[in-house]
């Protein structure tokens, strides 16, 4: 962490600010939907704070969609095609980026649509998910959240990052997703998701949070 200056908060005070600062963002290539990652490994859980924000912005009257990278896997035969624990294949080759691209922020471009695909495939079933898409209005945000985010050059108009701290990384990851570990690891050095995101919150105790403030403003909103 460096001396990156953290300051408590809770997650619901978190949740009000985020939606606070994101209803004023505007689309850097001049579209419609501004588009927002919250970055996090599974253990971190920034699906739960992309939804919190979502629910604040809403009651500020600004529509927005979550979306969970997980359910834009690709099929089964090719990332698990050189086995079940292969970091690089999880690290690089487990997420279908090519119809994120396509099917998330495609429509989402200046002149688009607006109609988003909330997910593509269901890792259980290895089936196609058959989701009907969701219309986003103009001036409706796209959270889009998941692991390893902020390496795929993906066009974010503003950026979170949920951390955990190596050890309570481990500590709350499931034995049997260890192999998973050294991917973060990598992700650290290569993308420092860390250092390079808008917000940066640390979740070592799900209980107690604690972030930088916008841009590492110190936080107080």
């Amino acid at each position: 962490m460096g001396r990156v200056r953290l300051e408590a908060i809770t997650w619901e005070r978190l949740g009000d600010l985020l939606a606070e600062r994101l209803a004023d963002v505007r689309p850097e290539d001049g579209g419609s939907w501004p588009r927002i990652a919250f970055d996090g490994a599974p253990a971190a859980r920034p699906g739960e704070l992309a939804e919190r924000v979502a629910g604040a912005l809403r009651l500020r009257g600004r529509p927005a969609c979550t979306v969970d990278v997980e359910g834009f896997l690709r099929p089964a035969s090719l990332r698990l095609e050189h086995g079940r624990e292969d970091v690089d294949a999880y690290y690089a080759g487990w997420f279908d980026t090519g119809a994120l691209w396509r099917e998330v922020f495609g429509p989402l471009e200046p002149g688009g649509d607006g109609r988003v695909l909330p997910d593509l495939w269901d890792p259980d079933t290895d089936r196609a998910t058959r989701s009907p898409r969701v219309t986003l209005p103009p001036g409706g945000l796209l959270l889009l959240h998941g692991p390893l985010l902020l390496h795929h050059w993906f066009p974010f108009d503003r950026t979170v990052h949920v951390q955990l701290s190596s050890s309570a990384l481990r500590r709350r990851t499931p034995s049997g997703a260890h192999w998973t570990l050294p991917a973060f690891e990598r992700y650290e050095a290569e993308a420092d998701p860390s250092g390079t995101a808008d917000v940066l919150v640390r979740a070592d105790d799900p209980r107690r949070p604690a972030w930088t403030g916008w841009g590492g403003d110190g936080g107080g909103g």
